[in-house]
Formats: structure tokens, C-alpha cells, sequence
């Protein structure tokens, strides 16, 4: 059974740094996309970042691009978001979720199949 479990959220002021983490129980970890994406109050779930399963290219959308760093660690099935510089519009659940193995479309945002339960980040203005 797959699981994946977020951590690391919390309340922050503008201008502050939290990392979230993701620890994700698949057996066939080091092959599958990686993404957080993050949903506001009254807003739709939208997409923040992806990385590959072999780590060595990521994507982020542009709302977050410079600021925010998506990262992971196959030897510990894990996978991190870096959030420096956070803005009161960071405010959101933030939730990691898992591709299918070696997806060809996971630099969209699309066709991912886990999801964590999320965590939420707070930024107070």
C-alpha cells in the first residue's frame, strides 16, 4: 500500500523559509516523478513543482520559480520542497504526490496517482 506523508508546514512572517517533506512508502520509489502541488482556500488544487525520479531535472511553476527549490533523496524515499522568500499568497495546503514510473507527462502536472493528506503553510503578512 502506498503512502505518502507530509511534514513541515507551519506558520511563517512574509520573507521567512520552511522545508517540507515527503516521505513516500513505494517500494519502486527511485522510478516514479515526484511534485507538491497546493491548494488556497476557495482556489483550485494547482501545481508548484516536479522533480525526476533520477532527480536531475525539475519544474516549478512560475508563481514559485526562483524561490522555491523541490529536491529528493532515493536512498531515503523522500522528497523536499525548499520555500525561502514566502509571500501571504504562498498561504495553502501543500501536498506531495507521487507520478507513475518513468512518466513522460510528469513536467505538466498530470497523471499523478498518490497523494499525501497534506500540510498546511500559513504566511502572515
Amino acid at each position: 500500500q502506498v503512502q505518502l506523508v507530509e511534514s513541515g508546514g507551519g506558520l511563517v512572517q512574509t520573507g521567512g523559509s520552511l522545508r517540507l517533506s515527503c516521505a513516500a512508502s513505494i517500494r519502486y520509489f527511485s522510478t516514479v516523478p515526484m511534485a507538491w502541488f497546493r491548494q488556497a482556500p476557495g482556489k483550485e488544487r494547482e501545481f508548484v513543482a516536479a522533480i525526476r525520479w533520477s532527480a536531475d531535472t525539475t519544474y516549478y511553476a512560475d508563481s514559485v520559480k526562483g524561490r522555491f527549490t523541490i529536491s529528493r533523496d532515493n536512498t531515503e524515499n523522500t522528497v523536499f520542497l525548499q520555500m525561502n522568500s514566502l509571500k501571504p499568497e504562498d498561504t495553502a495546503i501543500y501536498y506531495c504526490a507521487a507520478g507513475t514510473p518513468y512518466s513522460s507527462t510528469y513536467w505538466k502536472g498530470v497523471g499523478y496517482e498518490y497523494w499525501g493528506q497534506g500540510t498546511q503553510v500559513t504566511v502572515s503578512s
